[in-house]
């Protein structure tokens, strides 16, 4: 399986390796310095998957939890990405073995058998520790709700964002007075923008991008522009399939376009071609350190809206209470406050890049302040979520049988219509399946759904 975040896991950790070696060096054992000598009367097993910048902003704030609260010891644990983790968060949880408090990505909750591998959250508790609904956008914390209880506690949204080089956009005639890229709204428009970058850009690299033989960014950006054509998957109680192949193929056309257009080159690696001066790169908002870190004169939008609203694929990191037959008591209250703290203090975790779910850190002046971050923050506006399912979420196996089929439709060896039509047979074939994990499968759903 492709890795969707080739950049995150290896450039970042480039960039930042040494700087975070020490510190993380202790997460990756399962503790923090502090908690080595901790004398704390109540202890809190906390797995994350969290590596590179990722981690290190992780451990800042861990770090100033511990100081803030030394009578409770975060013994913290970063596991390897993706479904390993995943697997072994399972296995823990059915084998009575789990750890207090975890990390999940909120799209896989539906399919992590909540009320039997998940706990609910206490609300009031969490309340109590000044974690409200009231708090976070309507559509991130629905995400974390299975049959009216809170299973998911939203940390961020992360986006699928276009950065663009604006010293090659300035030479092309596309950066506007106020500094921005100017405004896209058609397909017209894009393929206008890159025909223009392309005539700038030297050295034989790609005009942009896209990551076409990608399983995973191959199906996020089609997502990205399907819901922007107000396209859907699964009907609002998730028991049909209402995939639309018309809709679905005018998008895996204009894909395919890129690499006919010769603007994209299949198995270019996009992030270091941007880097060396190609106009745009579509990926995800964690590769903000690590173009900044390159020190680029560059900026990031939503995708480009042009089927519609510029709506992007979203998903959150979140954090879950992995189910323990005995849960309670002063460790599993030290759960809920540490969620409420690493929640509350994510201003950090936004340089990153990811957006804090958190409304009032998004309307503080210090998050505003932030660049790119500010200018790709009206994503949260239009958001598209995978369909809320036992098969969806980050690396699931929605991605790992669709993702494919774009792929294959981008790099020409499957034709945009045939593409389209086995699309709509993999969720025809997923909904007939029952989860693995034989759990309470969610109907509520973002936009995506």
């Amino acid at each position: 399986m492709g890795r969707p975040d080739l950049n995150r896991r290896q450039l970042l950790t480039g960039v930042g390796g040494l700087a975070v070696a020490g510190s993380f060096g202790f997460a990756a054992l399962g503790t923090g310095a502090d908690a080595l000598a901790s004398t704390a009367h109540t202890r809190v097993r906390y797995w994350n998957l969290f590596s590179g910048g990722d981690g290190a902003n992780m451990i800042a704030i861990l770090d100033a939890f511990r100081k803030a609260y030394p009578d409770i010891d975060v013994k913290d644990s970063t596991l390897t990405w993706g479904n390993p983790y995943y697997t072994k968060l399972a296995m823990a949880a059915s084998g009575n073995r789990a750890p207090e408090l975890g990390v999940m990505h909120l799209g896989r909750i539906p399919g992590f058998a909540p009320g039997r591998l998940l706990d609910p959250f206490d609300v009031d508790l969490l309340a109590r520790y000044g974690l409200r609904e009231q708090d976070f956008s309507p559509a991130v914390w629905k995400r974390g709700m299975v049959d009216g209880k809170l299973y998911g506690v939203p940390l961020d949204t992360h986006v699928q964002i276009s950065f663009y080089r604006k010293d090659i956009c300035k030479k092309a005639g596309l950066i506007g007075d106020d500094g921005k890229l100017v405004a896209i709204s058609s397909p017209d428009d894009w393929f206008a923008a890159l025909k223009a970058a392309k005539k700038v850009v030297k050295g034989g690299l790609e005009t942009v991008g896209i990551h076409a033989n990608d399983q995973n960014f191959s199906w996020w950006f089609f997502l990205s522009f399907y819901t922007q054509l107000g396209g859907t998957c699964l009907s609002s109680d998730g028991s049909d399939v209402t995939f639309d192949t018309d809709k679905a193929t005018q998008v895996l056309e204009f894909l395919r376009k890129h690499v006919t257009d010769g603007y994209a080159t299949v198995g270019a690696d996009d992030g270091a071609s941007f880097t060396n001066g190609s106009a745009f790169v579509w990926e995800g908002d964690w590769s903000v350190p690590v173009y900044t870190g390159a020190g680029l004169d560059y900026g990031a939008t939503p995708m480009p809206g042009v089927f519609g609203p510029p709506t992007s694929q979203a998903e959150s990191h979140g954090f879950v209470l992995p189910h323990q037959s005995n849960r309670g008591g002063a460790g599993n209250e030290a759960a809920h406050r540490l969620t409420a703290f690493i929640v509350k203090n994510a201003l950090e975790w936004a340089r990153g890049g990811h957006i804090p779910a958190y409304l009032p850190i998004q309307d503080d002046a210090d998050y505003r302040k932030l660049q790119p971050q500010s200018e790709y923050s009206s994503a949260m506006d239009h958001l598209a979520f995978e369909p809320s399912a036992w098969f969806s979420g980050s690396t699931g196996t929605l991605s790992q049988r669709i993702g494919p089929v774009v792929a294959a439709s981008n790099l020409g060896s499957a034709k945009p219509e045939a593409a389209a039509r086995k699309m709509r047979g993999v969720l025809e074939k997923l909904l007939t399946m029952k989860n693995p994990m034989e759990g309470t499968t969610a109907t509520e759903g973002g936009p995506g759904a």
